[in-house]
């Protein structure tokens, strides 16, 4: 896929660093981690720290590379080629979905004390938001902080809560006016998981992303300080609505690096698979259906570098990266059918890659949003809607 239009010598440079830490660092551990149902993320997280990678974007002056994302995104692509998508999605969640907010509104005292850590590789975050009764539909979220003198008393849960059972602290979601309804009156609040009252309810068992932990988190009279409020209080559904725009393109860049990997594994696999006396490669259908794949893909990745241009440029990104991830889910499905389709039964045993791949690509049309919300979105801001 053509690159030279966007990055430059420095970023394909950190292309290689990434590349060489994922070898290295990631694959020769994919099947321990995913047999394990976890990754060690504060040994992983910590080694990331160490090369810079976990704050490309952000402010050196707490430990990031005071970059800007194009760099970022350089990172994701290559993460996104990870033999399993547990792993990357964790590293996402770290560097584009729990720290954002706290990167952009956060006072100089909560970047010292939470975003150095994060960036620093020492410390593990997580984003709260989705409820048992709230996911796609944010405004519906239950759990309460209630003021108390200079603390908030937190109380409710959280589910789906991604690096849930390792986190040291927890982004979270909260409603602390309860006389409003709908999407007023919420606040982000960093909550470290080490205070009284919080728990780690259950570890689910999920259909893929095996190698990511995913956890039901409960909240119980939990005291924390109102100096954790990230931004003005009440305004944090603003704050995430804008957060979940840079956790959308993080997943479409991921993923998309992932898709490209199958197509090419898939290609080797019918250039050395021979049916008939000849390689699956040399049936016409195979060959078309393939570089349709692979046109859908292109198209993809440079609406991605769209995403970003109008991310680096200070624009608003909402439309065309509801796109994306919306493209994004739909895709990874097709692909990951199609794939597993041309390599026949060795696509269906658990020992080959390619299951894996399956299972894991089906959460790109649920998670970060599902495909519904994402039309919704796009028919919202192009007026279909009254």
């Amino acid at each position: 896929m053509t690159t030279d239009l966007y990055f430059n010598k420095e970023h394909q440079e950190l292309r290689m660093l990434v590349r060489r830490f994922v070898d290295n660092e990631i694959n020769p551990h994919v099947e321990a981690w995913e047999e394990a149902r976890i990754f060690p993320a504060h040994e992983l997280f910590g080694k990331m720290g160490d090369l810079g990678l976990l704050g490309l974007n952000y402010e050196e002056e707490y430990g990031g590379g005071g970059l800007d994302y194009w760099y970022q995104a350089v990172l994701l692509e290559e993460i996104g080629r990870a033999h399993c998508a547990g792993v990357p999605m964790a590293i996402a969640v770290q560097c584009d979905m729990a720290t954002p907010a706290l990167a952009e509104h956060g006072t100089a005292e909560q970047k010292e004390k939470f975003l150095r850590p994060a960036v620093e590789g020492k410390a593990v975050f997580s984003i709260g938001v989705s409820e048992p009764d709230a996911g796609s539909d944010v405004a519906a979220i239950r759990t309460k902080a209630e003021a108390d003198g200079d603390h908030w008393v937190i109380n409710g849960s959280k589910m789906w809560i991604t690096n849930g059972t390792q986190a040291d602290y927890i982004t979270l979601l909260v409603r602390t006016d309860g006389r409003e309804r709908g999407y007023r009156g919420m606040s982000l609040i960093i909550v470290p998981t080490d205070a009284d009252g919080f728990t780690v309810s259950k570890k689910l068992e999920k259909m893929g992303n095996h190698s990511s932990d995913t956890a039901i988190l409960s909240f119980d009279d939990v005291r924390v300080p109102k100096a954790n409020t990230i931004g003005a209080e009440g305004m944090g559904f603003i704050l995430q609505m804008q957060q979940f725009q840079v956790e959308r393109l993080a997943a479409s860049l991921m993923a998309t690096s992932g898709m490209e990997r199958i197509i090419e594994m898939t290609i080797q696999y019918c250039r050395e698979r021979k049916t008939f006396k000849q390689p699956l490669i040399n049936n016409q259908w195979i060959q078309f259906k393939l570089c349709e794949l692979k046109t859908e893909l292109e198209a993809l990745k440079h609406l991605n570098y769209y995403c970003v241009r109008k991310f680096v440029a200070g624009q608003d990104m909402t439309r065309e990266a509801s796109m994306a991830k919306l493209k994004m889910g739909r895709l990874s499905r097709e692909v990951a059918d199609v794939c597993l389709q041309f390599h026949g039964g060795m696509g269906y045993v658990e020992e080959y890659p390619m299951a894996r791949y399956f299972r894991d690509a089906r959460l790109g049309s649920i998670g970060g949003g599902a495909d519904e919300i994402m039309l919704g979105i796009i028919a919202k801001l192009d007026g279909l809607l009254d």
